[in-house]
């Protein structure tokens, strides 16, 4: 738990401060603890550390020279912010920064020094960012393990985290609402990093009720069984080559408003795809098991949004879960599938298996729950890969509101969006001969058929789409994303309904 306090630094104790610095013209950043701005002005006249943006310095002063009434402390750490004024993501990269520079120290008690002089609303913001920072960079997924492979010790990890702030009141709500947030990511990474024999479909809907005993969120499993009466043909052929039974995990958070107006999320929980008969290539297909991130994105929002319960606005949650796999009963090319909306489907590839569980979710969450608004996220297509790499999102949306309330909180979160166009000319793509679509419409402008695809499903319900194909893993190198997957659109989703009006 990260706490604020306004109680003076150097009466905290702890074994390790850390100071934000800004970069001056010519002279030694400016520190409040006169011991630790001596020391920065001697390191600054040998030219070893003016405050640059990343820039860190790690030291220590013994007991002998802290003398009575100084800081009780020993180690120290000076992180840099630059010289332009700091915005959220660089007090996130911050956050990250001091995890990683710390993660290798056996730090218990952790206090870090705020920047007094930023404004109000942008003091909570940077404090916010800060706090996600801070819990995002000391994230590692080490389950299966042993102690011989961490250095042969169990990693202790910081016990406690203090935020000085003279305005400390101010920023609690906000540091918890960041910590809160960056616990969610945590929780979609854990269920990313989770091999395909150990997070099946049924962890899935393990998963959901857990949430919703734990936090009061209501619960539907709806089964295979269910699903063929419901007519959900695109989960049904899907999940014809597994021996894993599919589940579809329905959870609702309900605000106090009654009327408050409903957003609806959908994501893709294919927790393994082979490619089934369209077989991918065997080389780098174990990363396949990160097929789920969208899923493991909604799961973990839902998880946030219990936690921090947003009043206006009600939101539900979708995940459709299965594997796609080659077995004797697996989808054909050429097959035809009926989805939940009457909608007839030729399935020309079956690696293109996402968008077909995605148009039953989508179809029956516009039906049963009729919102204001629906945003799916799936890593849909390897289009999105080649045409924006690994920094960017892929949005595509019939609502331009939304498309730009979800580009500009993408933005401040630092998980950026590029829209992409929709159109009647893309549709033609998709035409069947013998079925009302085909689920692909060949190589040209892929992530954009993909989403005229699902675009199908929706109706006239205002709607967005996230291709997370390129970010939900090998996203942008940052302090604090590792390696694997990154959790990308958590946080997006979370200040979307945050701030829902």
């Amino acid at each position: 738990m990260i706490k604020v306090s306004s109680q003076p630094l150097r009466a905290l104790g702890g074994d390790t401060v850390v100071y934000l610095v800004r970069q001056p013209e010519s002279t030694a950043p400016a520190c409040p603890d006169r011991q630790v701005s001596i020391y920065l002005e001697e390191v600054f006249s040998l030219g070893d550390f003016s405050g640059k943006a990343d820039e860190k310095l790690l030291f220590y002063l013994p007991a002998a020279s802290r003398g009575k009434g100084k800081s009780k402390s020993v180690r120290f750490l000076v992180v840099g912010l630059g010289s332009e004024d700091p915005d959220s993501e660089l007090f996130r990269k911050s956050g990250g920064e001091i995890a990683k520079a710390v993660a290798r120290l056996k730090v218990g008690k952790l206090r870090i020094q705020m920047i007094e002089e930023e404004s109000g609303a942008h003091l909570a913001e940077s404090a916010k960012a800060l706090a996600e920072g801070l819990v995002l960079g000391t994230y590692r997924f080490d389950k299966y393990k042993g102690k011989e492979s961490i250095n042969g010790e169990e990693p202790k990890g910081i016990q406690e985290i203090i935020i000085h702030s003279s305005r400390a009141q101010a920023l609690k709500k906000v540091v918890a609402h960041g910590e809160f947030a960056a616990m969610a990511v945590c929780a979609a990474r854990d269920m990313a990093n989770e091999p395909g024999n150990f997070w099946t479909p049924s962890d899935f809907a393990r998963m959901g009720r857990e949430l919703a005993e734990k936090h009061g969120l209501a619960c539907k499993i709806i089964e295979k069984a269910a699903m063929k009466k419901m007519g959900m043909g695109g989960v049904i052929g899907v999940t014809q080559g597994s021996a894993q039974p599919p589940k579809m995990v329905v959870l609702e958070y309900r605000s106090s408003g009654r009327k408050a107006p409903t957003l609806l999320l959908v994501g893709k929980g294919i927790t393994f795809d082979s490619g089934g008969i369209s077989l991918k290539p065997g080389a780098g297909m174990e990363d396949m098991k990160y097929d789920m991130c969208g899923g493991a994105a909604v799961m973990a929002v839902m998880q946030a949004v219990a936690e921090l319960k947003p009043g206006g606005v009600n939101v539900v949650g979708i995940v459709p879960a299965t594997e796609n796999l080659p077995g004797p009963e697996a989808l054909k090319p050429g097959d035809v599938i009926t989805h939940y909306n009457g909608k007839t489907v030729e399935v020309i590839n079956t690696d293109a298996e996402g968008r077909l569980i995605l148009a039953d979710a989508l179809a029956y969450g516009v039906d049963k729950f009729k919102p204001t608004a629906v945003v799916d996220i799936a890593t849909l297509t390897g289009a999105a890969i080649i045409g924006l790499g690994h920094h960017r999102t892929a949005l595509l949306s019939n609502d331009d509101t939304l498309a730009e309330r979800l580009l500009a909180i993408g933005d401040n979160c630092g998980e950026p969006c590029w829209r992409l166009p929709l159109g009647e000319d893309y549709k033609k793509q998709l035409k069947s001969e013998i079925a009302d679509l085909k689920n692909i419409g060949g190589r040209e402008a892929g992530t954009i058929t993909a989403a005229i695809f699902l675009q199908q499903f929706v109706g006239d319900t205002r709607w967005a789409h996230l291709d997370i194909a390129g970010t939900a893993w090998n996203f942008t190198e940052k302090s604090y994303i590792p390696k694997g997957p990154s959790g990308v659109g958590v946080r997006t989703l979370i200040e979307l309904i945050m701030n829902w009006e």
